[in-house]
């Protein structure tokens, strides 16, 4: 047994597919394939059950497999760690952005981080909180962008920046009103995204309102809210961050939400909780400092960085 085989054996869970897996690896499928059997042999006992149609692991294979990506994240640390004695930031990010988020800060984050850190390797998927989590704690990415409060064993939050909720109202909805107050509500022309308006800490608890009204739809992007409003009337509440889309006849119809009321989001950072790339982390909280306003940053990051 060695290490290379326990790469391979990741990668074939990773992807069920040997095709794939060995792409993932720089190797034949063949060669693949071989390194399975010679390890299947050597432990006398089958770790994937293969057909043609799929491949899963055995009752066997997945407590091997689950052992195999310990050993390898606690190979990778040793990495890690010498890159840090070296101040060396290190070769690759891989990062986690939520579909709510990433309108909002990728466009300008990935700019200045490509020009700062040319040297880095940067790869980005958007994913829902669930599936970042999971590949997270499995070693596949490095940290996540997502929204805060999702309290999950083995990671660790690092706050990133809040920003306010706004109302965005149709031209004949309140438009006589200097601001938004939630006593205005009508849940009927009340027009919401569930991935990035119910939140627990949210405006007004938009999703318990929901059984109030017998019109209220889900959509699937701030944008489309928008449109949704401008043509069937009522409003929905938008991100600080969006507020920039707006064409001006569309600013016009954005309103404060006055009162005593939480009308914001919390954006976190999530890393597993033995990460250590100290300096690689960083390497976000600085280019995210170059285009988002000090006011939406968490002062202790926008002041010191982040310190593991």
């Amino acid at each position: 047994m060695n290490l290379q085989q326990l790469k391979y054996i990741a990668a074939i869970n990773r992807f069920r597919n040997f095709a794939k897996a060995a792409d993932s690896c720089n190797i034949s499928q063949p060669t693949l394939s071989a390194m399975l059997l010679k390890l299947e042999e050597e432990l006398d006992v089958r770790i994937f059950d293969r057909t043609n149609k799929q491949v899963t692991p055995t009752s066997a294979g997945e407590k091997i497999i689950l052992q195999a990506k310990k050993t390898l994240l606690e190979l990778e640390k040793i990495t890690e760690l010498v890159a840090e004695e070296k101040n060396q930031i290190g070769k690759s990010l891989s990062l986690s952005v939520g579909p709510s988020i990433a309108p909002y800060i990728l466009p300008k984050f990935i700019k200045h981080y490509r020009k700062d850190y040319p040297e880095v390797n940067l790869s980005i998927q958007e994913m829902k909180s669930e599936e970042m989590f999971h590949v997270l704690q499995d070693g596949e990415i490095d940290a996540g962008i997502a929204i805060s409060d999702l309290p999950r064993k083995g990671i660790l939050e690092i706050p990133l920046y809040t920003e306010r909720f706004y109302v965005y109202l149709s031209e004949d909805c309140w438009r006589k009103l200097p601001v938004f107050k939630p006593e205005n509500l009508e849940h009927e022309n009340m027009w919401i995204m569930k991935e990035a308006q119910c939140l627990r800490d949210s405006a007004f608890s938009f999703c318990k309102a929901r059984s109030k009204g017998h019109h209220i739809y889900e959509s699937g992007s701030i944008e489309t809210l928008i449109r949704i409003v401008d043509e069937n009337g009522g409003f929905t509440i938008i991100p600080e961050m969006h507020l920039e889309f707006l064409n001006e006849a569309q600013r016009k119809n954005v309103r404060k939400i006055e009162g005593d009321y939480l009308s914001q989001r919390r954006i976190s950072l999530y890393i597993r909780e033995d990460y250590i790339k100290e300096r690689m982390l960083n390497t976000i909280i600085n280019s995210m400092k170059e285009f988002m306003p000090a006011q939406m940053m968490n002062e202790g990051n926008w002041k010191y960085g982040i310190r593991l």
